[in-house]
């Protein structure tokens, strides 16, 4: 019920920075959890990111804590994905998704995006 489109991505050569926009459409509410993922070529989806909509809570994956800085703007109905210091590996489809509470885990997410490309490029 909750409509999901991310934006953003695009190429970047390594060290460079993209903020990637999730922007939910239809009924949504604003005590919904937002988490982003992203999936490579053969590899599983994986969290990145997750924010509580009530109090501003965050979380990361190890692997990009320190990088990558999650926020929203409840009015807009956005969250969004500051992404700093990217490396190669941090190419994938980025998506994002909403959970009834906070989670790192794929199948607490119900709704999601339909991604965006990120590329580093080295």
């Amino acid at each position: 019920q909750v409509q999901m489109v991310e934006s953003g991505g695009g190429l970047v050569q390594a060290g460079g920075s993209l903020r990637l926009s999730c922007d939910a459409s239809g009924r949504t509410f604003s005590s919904y959890a937002m988490g982003w993922f992203r999936q490579a070529p053969g590899k599983e989806r994986e969290f990145v990111a997750g924010i509580s909509w009530n109090a501003g809570y965050t979380y990361y994956a190890d692997s990009v804590k320190g990088r990558f800085a999650i926020s929203r703007d409840n009015a807009k109905n956005t969250v969004y994905m500051q992404m700093n210091s990217l490396k190669p590996e941090d190419t994938a489809v980025y998506y994002c998704a909403t959970a009834p509470r906070i989670s790192r885990t794929i199948a607490d997410f119900g709704s999601w995006g339909q991604g965006t490309q990120v590329t580093v490029s080295s």
